[in-house]
């Protein structure tokens, strides 16, 4: 899991994966965008992270990168508040393999954990799923086949089997089974609901193991239990101050800004649009403003 805290969601609604999803893009972001899109859900996608993983690539051409990607619509930094009424904050990193414009990032973002999002007019669909499907030429001395069994998709598995199944990666001791994480996703998901984050929640159950763990999963189910958090306190906001949910950062340097003070996810001096006073003296003011200081030399002497 993203320890860093900038870990992995996908963006809903995207077009299906195929083989040319990033064609559009350079060889360097194509290479670290194909690499994210195929890491799991709350996968660390930081720049140290992500610059230890791909070797070709150093910090900073992988911060380059993901600013590239940012300005393309492929991915967002976000803050996000953790439940209703919480004043936690954890950072994500929403990405998409569908590029998206501004306007449907300010969308998302306005429309809180969890909600459907309404896709703008200027996302396009790919071009492999608008494709219409010919009907199938039909003989009539063909005898009816009978129907192939149709694979039936793999359940999506939730935050809280997630964190269960990350435990063993974060110590050994408490590797659990598939079986023992779906008995244990119940008592899990009231961690996750009380805003501890996935790794909070494997540094606390993790700590403090004895040598040997002879049961991992009846270990885990009694510090689930042991353990568990209070309620978070929660202060009641006047009306009309509503915090929002979700809050954008700069993906280069990570200051916090609305949506359309950050066009293509990043900020002014990050997209490299400096404003004159930013920018400092032309070449022919610094010469006029030497000259002036040698005339007025001359004249003291």
């Amino acid at each position: 899991m993203a320890s860093p805290g900038y870990g992995k969601r996908s963006a809903p609604d995207q077009a299906p994966r195929r083989r040319d999803d990033f064609a559009h893009l350079p060889v360097r972001e194509a290479c670290i965008a194909s690499h994210i899109d195929r890491l799991p859900e709350g996968a660390a996608i930081d720049t140290k992270t992500l610059a230890a993983t791909l070797p070709a690539y150093g910090q900073q051409a992988v911060r380059s990168g993901l600013n590239a990607l940012s300005h393309a619509g492929h991915l967002r930094r976000v803050r996000e508040q953790v439940g209703e009424g919480r004043t936690q904050w954890v950072f994500r990193t929403y990405f998409s393999r569908t590029p998206r414009g501004d306007a449907w990032w300010a969308r998302f973002l306005a429309g809180g954990a969890g909600g459907a999002v309404d896709v703008p007019d200027d996302v396009v669909d790919s071009p492999v799923a608008a494709a219409p499907r010919l009907p199938a030429e039909v003989h009539p001395d063909e005898r009816p086949r009978p129907a192939r069994p149709v694979p039936t998709a793999r359940p999506q598995r939730s935050d809280a089997y997630e964190a269960l199944a990350a435990l063993g990666r974060a110590d050994a001791r408490l590797t659990l089974s598939a079986a023992e994480c779906a008995a244990l996703e119940g008592l899990a998901a009231q961690w996750l609901a009380r805003g501890v984050t996935p790794s909070d929640f494997a540094r606390i159950l993790t700590a403090g193991l004895p040598d040997v763990v002879h049961s991992p999963g009846a270990l885990t189910r009694k510090r689930l239990i042991d353990k568990l958090p209070p309620e978070p306190v929660r202060t009641p906001q006047a009306a009309g101050q509503a915090t929002p949910r979700r809050l954008m950062e700069c993906t280069g340097c990570r200051t916090p800004g609305r949506p359309e003070a950050l066009p293509g996810g990043l900020c002014r001096p990050c997209r490299g649009d400096l404003s004159d006073e930013l920018l400092g003296p032309t070449e022919a003011e610094i010469h006029s403003r030497v000259e002036r200081l040698r005339a007025a030399v001359r004249a003291a002497r």
